[in-house]
């Protein structure tokens, strides 16, 4: 059994500096996915060095995909349509659930036989939500519970469908608009909320909108080119560094070249609605995807209604905007956000649990939960449940807290943030 890292951490005074984050994850993962599609020589600048993102490199290497390292530029060799080797084992997708939703919509328009694994807990994640509609579009998949491992065969009869998401998930969207793409006829998906809109907005994808709805649509016309990304930093691992400034005294952090897609800084807007002190500049636009500086200062937070309409938009950050609500003014709580049980832990499970040992009032709910009260309890040793958000979220709140305060199984962190404690160390005023 592998040994959990236990780490201490120093009160911090205050945050001061400036930092620059690698690209983030969720356009790194596609940016491998279209330049492994398509055919030629494409570039990434700023790719995230995520094992998420490794991940994704991984399987695409096993599909016959070439990748170089030239200086600061990830370079990809890409296949073509249906030009991918057939795997000689089984494609390994780690904790990585973008990765693994998103092959799943390549596989079933390629010529061989496939199956995708996952480590212990992707291995737990809920498949279903792709494996319904691909099968809708003809796709041959087997999988004995919807979860991984999924075996996946070649067909002769895709055809394009309309689907509506019964569950709002940018992951389910991808997938089934990367099968689209292998498709003559257009592929309609329909979505009720909001998700992130990286795929469309890369692919430039035709997109509608009718007052409650969005089509977003994909057909072969629109199959990847080879050409080059600049990915803006990652907004969700600069969303720990935020709130620690806005929590701590005298601070003053610029966060540069990060990600400002609008479906991403959701978490921003509600946090300005908590009094934050931030203000967006430098704007600036990369494959269509805006990215920009942040200046963010300490903030006496209030806590706010948070709508159920903004959840699939700051659904990873909730974590972090949880350490927020415990010392801003009022009572934080947060509903319909289920989904947070269903990542690489009970997110939900994992924020109460941490929090009841400070002796705040916790109520957990099925959807959410809500904290108040006074932290009452020193002496804690927090634990990540071996998901590198919860890592970070505790690190930031046992920063904060001082010497008394650890957090167990830190290790995780690398998932998204190899860098993560060294960034807390290079901003740190004490």
């Amino acid at each position: 059994m592998v040994q959990e890292m236990k780490r201490q951490f120093k009160k911090i005074n205050s945050v001061k500096g400036k930092l620059s984050f690698a690209g983030d994850k969720s356009i790194s993962h596609r940016a491998i996915f279209f330049s492994s599609m398509a055919e030629g020589k494409s570039v990434i600048k700023n790719i995230s060095s995520s094992e998420d993102v490794k991940s994704t490199q991984k399987v695409f290497s096993d599909l016959g995909v070439d990748f170089f390292v030239n200086g600061s530029e990830f370079i990809v060799k890409g296949k073509g349509k249906k030009k991918f080797n057939a795997p000689l084992k089984n494609l390994d997708c780690g904790n990585s659930g973008t990765t693994a939703r998103l092959l799943a919509g390549l596989l079933i328009a390629q010529n061989f036989s496939s199956t995708i694994i996952g480590d212990e807990s992707l291995s737990q994640r809920p498949m279903k939500r792709i494996i319904e509609p691909l099968r809708l579009m003809g796709g041959k998949i087997e999988s004995s519970d919807s979860t991984l491992p999924i075996r996946i065969h070649p067909t002769d009869s895709l055809k394009a469908i309309e689907y509506n998401l019964p569950v709002p998930s940018a992951q389910v969207k991808s997938s089934v608009l990367i099968a689209g793409l292998h498709i003559e006829d257009e592929t309609k998906v329909i979505e009720h909320s909001i998700t992130r809109d990286h795929t469309e907005r890369m692919l430039g994808l035709p997109v509608q909108y009718f007052e409650t709805k969005k089509i977003i649509s994909a057909s072969e016309k629109l199959y990847p080119v080879e050409k080059e990304y600049f990915v803006p930093g990652d907004i969700s691992s600069a969303a720990f560094f935020i709130v620690l400034a806005l929590l701590t005294k005298n601070s003053e952090l610029v966060v540069k070249d990060v990600s400002l897609n609008p479906t991403r800084t959701g978490f921003i807007e509600l946090l300005r609605r908590m009094n934050a002190n931030i203000k967006v500049e430098n704007v600036r636009d990369s494959s269509n995807e805006p990215f920009g500086d942040l200046v963010v200062c300490s903030s006496d937070l209030k806590n706010v209604l948070i709508e159920k309409e903004i959840i699939p938009n700051i659904i990873d950050e909730i974590p972090i905007l949880s350490i927020a609500g415990i010392f801003a003014e009022g009572v934080f709580e947060i509903r319909n956000c289920e989904e947070l049980r269903y990542k690489e832990s009970d997110r939900i499970k994992a924020i109460c649990e941490n929090l009841k040992l400070l002796g705040l009032d916790i109520e957990e709910f099925k959807d959410g939960f809500r904290v108040s009260g006074k932290i009452k309890n020193t002496n804690i040793n927090f634990h990540s449940f071996n998901d590198h958000r919860i890592a970070m979220a505790f690190s930031v709140l046992a920063s904060i807290l001082g010497d008394k305060f650890t957090v167990e199984g830190t290790e995780c962190v690398v998932i998204s943030n190899p860098d993560f404690y060294e960034q807390i160390n290079k901003v740190s005023a004490n």
